[in-house]
């Protein structure tokens, strides 16, 4: 099977970085300077994220806020033109199909951003669900670039040459980055300010070249990416949630929308409503929490969680080294009876029993843009 490639393969290449192969894509996983400086200098100033590989969807339609209701919790009749919103797929059993951004663009034109290993199969998905009076389009002449951190805005808007630097957070616009037409959304997947900016292939490599030779800007790849996501507490769509698991199980209850719950309590449509809403009115058998372990020993994905009675109470689904702790932090689904902050357990790390404790999340605090 061929690989795919984004469009800043060669500049890639031309960075030093090394390639790995993710979702079918050869991807950069880091550069010369390595993951701890790249993560470092994300949360610092501003990394460069090329995210070619995730699926970007476009839809038209005056019913499509309506059809999508019917497939997610959220609300999206009253999703404002320019304004975009985290949501979910979920499936008759409540569990997770995908995690998405969805953004206003237009009155009847939407743009859904979806995970890269999910991008063909969502596809479908909308193609079999949404009705014909609907235009569903993947996107596959566009790139997708991500700039974080607390430098970002600095670096954007120096460069803007048409559109407004002072969107908020979680809002979209068309702008042009030194001339080139594009489309940027202050969103991110690291826990800093930042932007997501899609732009066609054409273009790409030029816009990106103009971007790191910006004072602050540094290449980051997708090891930094994940060390940085998992500090901000943020899930990895197969691996946090996936459809064995429920928002509410994920702490992600949040996506679903108030006109479902008391007092208004509107009928939904979505699938896995009863369900989740049920766990919402009540709890879940297990929780989605943060996990910190109690010494040097990294507590990795698929590690059992036991409780001071050796009993199995949960597992870990990410883990690994925060370079802005200075420690291991991981994530894990545990018992509903023993995710409380502060509750001590053990992970069965290579037949030893290595003290953690849960804790809150995020790891580090965020700091997206507060308009």
């Amino acid at each position: 099977m061929s690989l795919n490639k984004t469009a800043l393969f060669e500049l890639h290449l031309e960075l030093g970085a090394k390639m790995v192969v993710f979702a079918d894509y050869q991807m950069p996983i880091s550069y010369p300077t390595g993951i701890i400086k790249e993560h470092l200098h994300t949360r610092t100033y501003a990394g460069f994220f090329d995210i070619s590989h995730m699926g970007q969807v476009s839809a038209k339609g005056k019913q499509f806020a309506v059809e999508l209701e019917k497939l997610a919790p959220s609300s999206f009749l009253n999703l404002q033109v320019s304004r975009q919103r985290y949501t979910l797929l979920t499936n008759d059993q409540g569990g997770i199909i995908d995690d998405l951004i969805v953004s206003h663009i237009g009155d009847d034109n939407w743009i859904l951003v979806v995970n890269a290993a999910c991008k063909q199969q969502d596809y479908r998905y909308f193609e079999q669900r949404i009705s014909e009076s609907c235009l569903i389009e993947l996107l596959e002449d566009q790139a997708l670039f991500a700039l974080q951190g607390p430098l970002a805005a600095t670096v954007i808007q120096k460069l803007l040459t048409k559109g407004c630097s002072a969107i908020p957070f979680m809002a979209t616009a068309q702008v042009a980055i030194a001339e080139i037409p594009c489309r940027i959304s202050r969103c991110g997947y690291t826990g800093e300010d930042g932007y997501e900016i899609s732009v066609a292939n054409q273009y790409a490599e030029k816009l990106a070249r103009i971007l790191l030779a910006q004072e602050y800007v540094a290449p980051v790849g997708l090891g930094a990416r994940d060390s940085l996501r998992l500090e901000a507490g943020l899930c990895l769509y197969g691996h946090d949630i996936d459809v064995t698991t429920t928002p509410v199980e994920a702490d992600l209850g949040w996506v679903v929308a108030r006109k479902y719950l008391p007092p208004d309590g509107k009928q939904p449509e979505f699938p896995g409503a009863q369900k989740i809403i049920a766990e919402l009115q009540s709890e879940p058998t297990r929780r989605r929490v943060g996990i910190l372990p109690l010494g040097r020993m990294p507590v990795r994905e698929g590690v059992e969680l036991f409780n001071q009675k050796d009993e199995l109470v949960g597992n870990v689904t990410s883990g690994g080294y925060s370079p802005c702790i200075g420690s291991p932090i991981a994530m894990a689904y545990v018992a509903n009876d023993n995710c409380n902050e502060g509750t001590e357990l053990t992970a069965l790390v290579r037949d030893r029993h290595v003290p953690v404790k849960v804790v809150s999340m995020p790891f580090i605090p965020h700091r997206y843009f507060q308009s």
